[in-house]
């Protein structure tokens, strides 16, 4: 089991309140999912950057230097709890392919079948030895037979990707595959077999300058700009703000522009 956290935001902005400085920030929560760590943000002017490390987040000088760092528009990260592959660098969420980050929490019971639907060119690209990677060279293929890259037609991208779905959960022993997935215009978050939240920040929120923690009773102050916007998706509520609950079996779009927006995308 995994922890998975998501941002998209409608300017720059510094994600180190959601890396290392909330309650309940992917540090506190490496201390439960001690097998390494990856951030990887998207700024327009620069596309992705993915960095990534195995030791236990919390523990880790580089993770705080990154997370203190990180500044972009759309952030995917993760902390893994090892159930598929050694800890190695290659075993590491989020994985870049073709302009996509894609990071999963859960294990596929029925990888077999998954590996099967993956083409011969997406096969020989896989580095590690997890079923994460597996699943998200599956998307990728489904993507390739569709011709859609990582630049390509929105609409189209959620068809396929929903298609795919489909015929996941048409299989008799799934498993559980929570997934992040962008292009750095567009996320896509799926809810199936773990917890998975939703937070929107608007203009005016009450808790947007100060948060706190009924846990630790640590006090967070936070710049945040009138205009800024923004959509954050995570494994569990990591701040006392009005998150909300994504039910299962949801494939969620959350574009960045004009402004961030959470959208579902029926898989019935």
């Amino acid at each position: 089991m995994c922890r998975l956290l998501a941002a998209v935001a409608s300017e720059v902005t510094h994600f180190r309140l959601t890396l290392k400085e909330a309650p309940r920030s992917l540090a506190f929560l490496s201390r439960e999912h001690r097998d390494g760590w990856g951030i990887g943000v998207y700024s327009q002017g620069g596309g992705w950057l993915l960095q990534r490390g195995t030791d236990c987040a919390h523990e880790d000088d580089d993770f705080h230097e990154v997370a203190a760092g990180s500044c972009g528009e759309v952030l995917i990260a993760h902390v893994r709890k090892r159930t598929v592959g050694p800890i190695t660098l290659a075993n590491t969420h989020p994985f870049e392919k073709s302009g996509w980050v894609f990071a999963h929490n859960g294990t596929i019971e029925d990888i077999d079948w998954v590996r099967e639907q993956v083409s011969p060119e997406r096969r020989a690209a896989l580095t590690g030895e997890t079923d994460s990677e597996i699943f998200f060279a599956f998307l990728l293929t489904r993507l390739d037979e569709a011709r859609i890259g990582a630049n390509g037609d929105g609409n189209a991208a959620d068809t396929v990707i929903a298609a795919a779905l489909r015929d996941l959960h048409g299989r008799p022993k799934l498993g559980a595959c929570n997934f992040l997935l962008s292009n750095g215009r567009t996320l896509y978050a799926h809810r199936s077999g773990r917890t998975l939240f939703l937070l929107d920040r608007r203009p005016g929120d009450a808790v947007r300058v100060e948060r706190s923690s009924n846990e630790t009773g640590a006090v967070v102050e936070t710049a945040w700009s009138p205009a800024r916007q923004a959509v954050l998706i995570a494994s569990e509520r990591i701040t006392d703000e009005p998150w909300r609950e994504i039910e299962e079996g949801t494939l969620l779009r959350v574009d960045r522009l004009p402004l961030p927006v959470s959208r579902e995308i029926p898989l019935r």
